[in-house]
């Protein structure tokens, strides 16, 4: 049973047992409608908003990479200048290498000129000496122009030899010959080409006056031993 004190302390207003729950509703202050609201600043890096640790943490970062900057440059100061040297190497050689070629190709070029001017000078005189023969010398005469020739020419001039110096005392021939033009056809270093334009004055039993004869005569020529010499002569014209 409950006794009195018991309802008494029931029927007291002021008792916890009958104390109403207070509910407190805590209204939001809402932003007038004029008033922007101020947006996130978004991170320059993650592309969302910034945070406090992303704020802290991109100082560190700029602090460390200007750090590391001078150790970055370093290198790259060596190796521009070591480029700079194998630059400058590879220009010397080239130019060396341009010398060398230029060099050898003037050479060349002076080789074959000292060729063409040796050949067409052998070529003048192996003329020469063929159109000039006297019974007087006849001997010396052919010899010389036997010296001066070689391969199939020389084998054919030294056999038909003794029948030139028997038409030669025979006819009491004095033959004189003139060189009016030569030139070289074609050349190499070892071998030639000439065409050599010569007037003859002929004296003999049947032209004791004399008589002008003009050649035209084409030879080949080699280079043997050091000497030009005639392989083919033949008249032309």
């Amino acid at each position: 049973m409950v006794n009195r004190d018991t309802r008494r302390a029931l029927a007291l207003p002021g008792s916890r047992a009958h104390r109403p729950a207070r509910i407190v509703i805590r209204r939001s202050v809402m932003p007038d409608d004029d008033t922007e609201t101020a947006a996130p600043e978004p991170d320059a890096i993650t592309g969302g908003v910034k945070t406090a640790e992303q704020g802290d943490e991109r100082p560190r970062r700029r602090r460390v990479a200007t750090a590391r900057t001078p150790r970055r440059r370093l290198p790259a100061r060596v190796d521009r200048g070591r480029l700079v040297r194998w630059t400058s190497l590879v220009v010397l050689v080239a130019a060396l290498v341009i010398i060398a070629v230029q060099g050898r190709q003037w050479y060349e070029l002076r080789q074959l000129e000292s060729a063409r001017e040796q050949a067409l000078a052998a070529a003048r005189q192996v003329t020469i000496d063929f159109v000039t023969i006297s019974a007087a010398s006849v001997d010396r005469d052919l010899q010389r122009v036997a010296d001066r020739a070689t391969g199939d020419f020389k084998d054919q001039f030294t056999k038909g030899m003794p029948q030139v110096r028997a038409a030669v005392i025979e006819n009491k021939v004095d033959s004189q010959g003139t060189v009016l033009r030569a030139a070289i056809v074609s050349a190499d270093r070892r071998s030639a080409v000439a065409l050599v334009a010569v007037d003859a004055t002929v004296h003999n039993v049947n032209a004791p006056d004399g008589r002008l004869t003009h050649y035209r005569i084409r030879t080949n020529l080699a280079l043997i031993g050091g000497a030009w010499l005639v392989s083919t002569l033949e008249f032309v014209g």
